[in-house]
């Protein structure tokens, strides 16, 4: 998968690049920890009217590893604008034509420039270069953000794949082959 960069509205005149990237980089590792600091806390205070402490943010991440986000079982996506690390997003490979999408995080403070969709673009790229023609992922209903964002891009509600006990809706998205110069299809 080449690196590809999408010009964004922005007063610097920054622009967003997508690449995959080392999962355990710290790069990656940092951006890992404040997705999940940010659902978890999101979470926590939905159920509990208060943040996660120190101690279950730990445990959560313990538990919820991204190894899998590696080749041969997946790929991890990092998302540079103006040269920094500023979001990410992983696929995890469920069969010979269908990925998960999953840690989608942008940076707060870069919400707004066109990340989430360069992010989104980019996960398309890289599930055809899985071979993958179906992309499905689950969410909460209060990351209201999130399911705008997919929604926006063509995902549709789906019937639960999993059980996790923090999804509570679930979209999919087939995947149109890419068109070659020409007009000719690239899986034809």
């Amino acid at each position: 998968m080449t690196t590809s960069t999408t010009s964004t509205p922005h007063s610097t005149g920054a622009s967003w690049a997508v690449a995959p990237a080392d999962v355990g980089s710290a790069e990656s590792l940092a951006l890992l920890r404040e997705y999940f600091t940010d659902v978890a806390n999101r979470y926590y205070r939905l159920h509990f009217d208060r943040d996660g402490t120190a101690e279950e943010i730990e445990t959560g991440l313990a538990a919820n590893s991204s190894d899998h986000l590696a080749p041969p079982t997946g790929v991890f996506l990092l998302g540079r604008y103006a040269g920094e690390a500023e979001s990410c997003a992983g696929l995890r490979v469920l069969d010979a034509t269908t990925v998960e999408l999953t840690r989608v995080y942008v940076r707060p403070s870069r919400r707004g420039t066109g990340g989430g969709t360069r992010l989104l673009a980019a996960v398309e790229e890289a599930a055809r270069s899985l071979g993958a023609r179906r992309i499905v992922l689950d969410t909460r209903l209060d990351l209201v953000e999130a399911r705008a964002l997919y929604t926006r891009h063509g995902y549709r509600e789906i019937p639960a794949y999993g059980n996790s006990p923090y999804a509570e809706v679930w979209y999919g998205k087939d995947l149109v082959p890419e068109q070659r110069p020409g007009g000719a299809r690239a899986d034809g």
